[in-house]
């Protein structure tokens, strides 16, 4: 399985991927601005895309708004800023800062069981 992760912070990208490997995905592409993260999506097949909320340059939710308008992939937004969501992304799967295992790990299986009910 292949994950998309968004992220500014090259350390907090690298131990997403180190968190997502035990539960199945084998293959990374990594975007640090919204920019970057719409192009990177490109034609890619993508399974999860985990978005911190807020990337300099840019933004996480708009950036997964983007890439997700004309398919359906399952999203994990990663961020410290879980209160912002409320109102932009309210049905929005969220994962606090700093980003436990178990934490991560019980979001990816419930969009990933979302996705295939």
């Amino acid at each position: 399985m292949h994950a998309f992760i968004i992220e500014d912070e090259y350390l907090i990208g690298q131990s997403l991927r180190d968190m997502l490997e035990p539960l199945g995905f084998t293959t990374f592409s990594f975007a640090r601005s919204e920019d970057a993260a719409v192009m990177g999506a490109g034609a890619q097949t993508i399974d999860l895309i985990t978005a911190d909320v807020r990337l300099l340059p840019g933004d996480g939710v708009r950036a997964v708004e983007q890439i997700c308008q004309d398919r359906h992939i399952p999203v994990v937004f990663i961020t410290g800023y879980a209160d912002e969501l409320q109102d932009r992304a309210p049905n929005a799967v969220v994962v606090q800062k700093p980003v436990k295992q178990e934490q991560l790990a019980a979001a990816v299986g419930n969009v990933l069981r979302s996705q295939n009910a």
